[in-house]
């Protein structure tokens, strides 16, 4: 005690000890110069085109003996039919787990893991891929696998039954999250239930998908004009370039895959409700369709998105959360896809007893971006926020890789990279000013509730016109019976 004492008389000495002018600097810290961001530049992978119309990009990375790839094949389940949902999925389990040819799944397993190796794949809206990953001395073992999978998959019945028993439980759990819940429903209000970026696949469907389904899929869309190759790690550049051209010199070319036409159907303006009786918060969405990627006001709409509802520091977080207390979590934007309309989403959360003042309060803020637009100071520090964090989505071979092999996939220019910082500091409050009188539509937003209305503070009928949304799980069809419906 004694000891703590002493030390504490020590600080107190040493802080009367500290000059004046010290103290009266140290209180003008806003007065210290920043410097600019550094230029940056990360080296760029190759990029190969073979002769059969597949592009490689290879990213030599030496820092540890460490080789890893991903193959990204156009299509997906916004192609499969919709008595089919659920298809593509399937297809991105079992496309591993049937294994190839010449060995089951399990055999791989053992051998992949003795190496400290992996082989996976993946089915999702837009394509489906196929990755490996090893050490350096394992890669021609290695890729042996990663080539036979793509050339010569099983697809094994057994593997696909339990696939399908799987997603019999996802779709029997899939109303335990109310956060779930009101992600899913809040797509299918902005797009449209029959939307293929917002349909469930069911009971139903699921049982409909065959063996034959995914060999069809597979023979359809997996071929070398349809599959961009991407690789990073301890390599050389042109000895492996030499490898893959020998290795897919004789892949005959397919036919090109075609872009399917969507219909987006989103909701009428007005208030849904999922009723969940069991809960004592309330999880609310509005929603609306957003923009594509390449819409010229993009880099505005970035801006705005951060300094209206990105961040803590966010006027959605300052004044819904922080001062009026109405929400746990609240934020959101104008969303954008690359290749289709993206989802523009305010979310909350809230205790049920302050869910119709809560909406409200989001709506006093979209109207207050009118008469009180984001200031000088909130965008600044928006777009010091979004380019101090760029730099994260690049720190790595791997990632500067993945970013390319997305432009290049979606069809993007090749400096699109390159010109985001410069799109973003070119932002001015103007820019900004007129984006939420665009595409954020107070009038056109589909308002979705899910939480318990017997708890609410006011009925939501007082904000107008209620449409109950129905979330009962369809019962399973003969060939699934015994697998719960709820």
């Amino acid at each position: 005690m004694r000891r703590l004492f002493f030390s504490a008389l020590l600080v107190i000495a040493s802080l009367a000890c500290i000059p004046h002018s010290a103290v009266a600097q140290s209180s003008e810290w806003k007065q210290i110069p920043i410097p600019s961001l550094h230029k940056f530049q990360p080296a760029q992978p190759k990029r190969i085109a073979l002769p059969n119309g597949m592009v490689i990009f290879l990213q030599e990375d030496h820092e540890l003996p460490f080789i890893e790839g991903t193959a990204l094949i156009r299509g997906g389940s916004r192609d499969e039919v919709a008595g089919k949902a659920g298809l593509v999925e399937l297809y991105g389990d079992v496309w591993r787990t049937g294994g190839t040819k010449g060995k089951t799944g399990d055999a791989l397993d053992d051998f992949l893991e003795a190496r400290a190796a992996k082989v996976e794949t993946n089915g999702d809206l837009d394509l489906t891929s196929i990755s490996f990953s090893c050490l350096k001395g394992d890669l021609n073992e290695v890729f042996s696998i990663f080539t036979d999978f793509l050339r010569q998959p099983e697809f094994r019945a057994e593997k696909l039954d339990l696939a399908k028993d799987q997603a019999y439980t996802a779709i029997s759990r899939r109303n335990d999250s109310v956060q779930a819940i009101a992600a899913r429903e809040a797509r299918k209000l902005a797009y449209g239930a029959k939307n293929p970026y917002a349909r469930d696949y069911e009971y139903a469907t699921i049982a409909t998908v065959t063996r034959q389904d995914l060999l069809d899929w597979h023979t359809a869309h997996v071929h070398p004009n349809n599959v961009l190759l991407g690789i990073t790690g301890d390599f050389d550049a042109a000895a492996i370039e030499t490898k893959l051209r020998e290795t897919f010199a004789g892949w005959a070319k397919g036919p090109a895959i075609k872009t399917p036409a969507i219909e987006f159907q989103p909701a009428k303006p007005g208030y849904y409700l999922v009723e969940k009786k069991d809960v004592n918060q309330t999880n609310i969405r509005m929603v609306e369709p957003g923009i594509r990627r390449d819409n010229p006001d993009f880099f505005a709409i970035e801006v705005f998105n951060e300094a209206f509802g990105g961040g803590f520091s966010a006027r959605l977080i300052s004044n819904v959360r922080t001062r009026k207390g109405l929400a746990y979590s609240v934020g959101g934007g104008i969303g954008s896809s690359f290749d289709h309309t993206g989802l523009t989403r305010l979310s909350m959360g809230t205790k049920s007893q302050s869910t119709v003042e809560a909406i409200n309060a989001l709506y006093a803020e979209i109207d207050g971006l009118a008469g009180n637009p984001l200031t000088d100071d909130e965008i600044r520090n928006a777009k010091d926020s979004i380019l101090n964090s760029f730099i994260f989505n690049l720190d790595s071979p791997d990632k500067v890789l993945r970013e390319r092999m997305t432009y290049e996939f979606y069809g993007y220019p090749t400096d699109f990279l390159d010109k985001y910082r410069s799109g973003i500091e070119k932002v001015t409050a103007a820019d900004v000013a007129r984006i939420p009188g665009k595409y954020l539509h107070k009038d056109k937003l589909a308002v979705l509730v899910v939480g318990n209305p017997a708890e609410f503070d006011k009925a939501l009928t007082t904000l107008g016109p209620v449409t109950a949304v129905d979330i009962t799980i369809p019962e399973p069809p003969q060939e699934a019976e015994g697998r719960p419906a709820q």
